[in-house]
């Protein structure tokens, strides 16, 4: 007993520390996670953390590095009774798999299949457990890169290419016969999106930021949430007035406004991505910038229930939380919606009204064609001949 109250202290000094050592993180890391990340993770863990966070790691990826590492140190002492090695053994590799991607009919005639319970219980106890079936193939695939890339970041060369893994991936992923889910599950479409203008249509300051917000993130072609929280109205440049319609020299003029994103997720850090905004969506910004006597700093911002207006930039998640209040107040069904429909709303629009597809991903700076044509070949789908056969 006299052994273990003299470790005590010396366990809770060292949380205590890291706890201190995550401070310096708290623009990225969620402050009421820090106290829990400080007990999971080792100081090697958290020194690696400030090191990427250093090198210009994004914001967005280091969230999930550190959440994704605090779930592979906890899971690893509950399954292994030891702490994460590093690098990681090609078995332990293929344990993880087999603890997060598992078939449910399987689970049924053999308890001992997928993870044991006694680990699933003690992680649902610590919160970082919430799944009763299998993970999403997407969780497992994004964890598992997370740990390789710590690993490289450690100076280290882990299993993550054996072709096992890559095998009981693929066989796991078949076996747990879980449907892909979709970010969204409608797109906000332009008769959607209308009403969701309509929802704004107030004259608060609220109205006018939420406007200029759904406005800006749509038309600049369905940008992703940390992006529009991110943009600073140093990174709004003037251009001149361009013409409705370009081929017509008497159409009216209308105001253009190009947006420097700089790094985006799928950009480099030497990369400065920029998208053009004209008509309306300038047009609001301008008004919400005026109304709310901002003219540095953050454009988007958080107001409080009185109106106030605050100086730090809004979260990812207040775009979330705003979508669906709009979607509510436009009697929609705001669990049918999210932030990312804006993003597969503009793609499938831009499908709807013909625009062509080079065209489309230069304003939504989408890096894959397989991707971007996803929403393409579903319009055509519906605008084609093949599936009016028998109608």
């Amino acid at each position: 007993m006299k052994h273990k109250s003299m470790i005590q202290p010396a366990e809770d000094t060292a949380v205590l520390k890291r706890a201190e050592e995550l401070d310096a993180l708290d623009s990225i890391l969620p402050f009421d996670r820090r106290d829990q990340l400080a007990e999971l993770l080792t100081d090697d863990d958290v020194a690696t953390l400030k090191h990427l966070a250093n090198e210009g790691m994004g914001d967005n990826t280091m969230r999930a590095l550190a959440s994704d590492l605090a779930y592979l140190e906890a899971w690893c002492v509950l399954a292994t009774g030891t702490p994460l090695p590093w690098p990681a053994p090609e078995s332990l590799l293929l344990k993880f798999v087999a603890h997060h991607l598992w078939d449910p009919v399987e689970r049924e005639t053999n308890p001992d299949h997928g993870m044991p319970e006694d680990v699933a219980t003690a992680l649902r106890l610590k919160g970082l457990l919430r799944s009763t079936g299998p993970h999403a193939p997407a969780t497992v695939r994004r964890r598992l890169t997370s740990w390789s890339i710590l690993t490289r970041w450690r100076g280290l060369t882990g299993s993550f290419s054996a072709p096992s893994l890559k095998s009981a991936l693929r066989l796991a992923v078949r076996a747990s016969n879980r449907p892909r889910q979709r970010k969204s599950k409608k797109a906000v479409t332009g008769d959607i999106f209308a009403k969701l203008l309509a929802a704004c249509a107030g004259d608060r300051l609220v109205d006018f930021r939420d406007r200029a917000l759904l406005l800006m993130a749509f038309a600049s072609g369905g940008r992703r949430r940390s992006e529009v929280v991110g943009l600073r109205v140093e990174d709004l440049v003037d251009e001149e007035p361009v013409r409705a319609n370009p081929t017509d020299k008497h159409s009216p003029l209308l105001p253009c406004l190009t947006i420097h994103l700089g790094r985006t997720k799928t950009t480099s850090a030497d990369d400065d991505e920029h998208v053009v905004l004209i008509g309306r969506s300038v047009t609001a910004i301008k008004h919400w910038l005026a109304e709310a006597k901002i003219d540095a700093g953050p454009v988007f911002r958080r107001i409080d229930q009185w109106g106030n207006l605050d100086r730090r930039a809004m979260t990812p998640q207040s775009v979330n939380l705003i979508l669906k209040t709009r979607i509510k107040q436009a009697g929609l069904d705001p669990a049918q919606f999210s932030a990312h429909g804006l993003r597969a709303g503009y793609l499938t629009e831009a499908a709807n009204r013909g625009v062509p597809l080079p065209e489309a991903m230069q304003q939504s700076l989408h890096k894959s064609v397989t991707q971007a044509s996803g929403y393409y070949n579903n319009t055509e789908r519906k605008m084609g001949r093949a599936a009016r056969l028998v109608v």
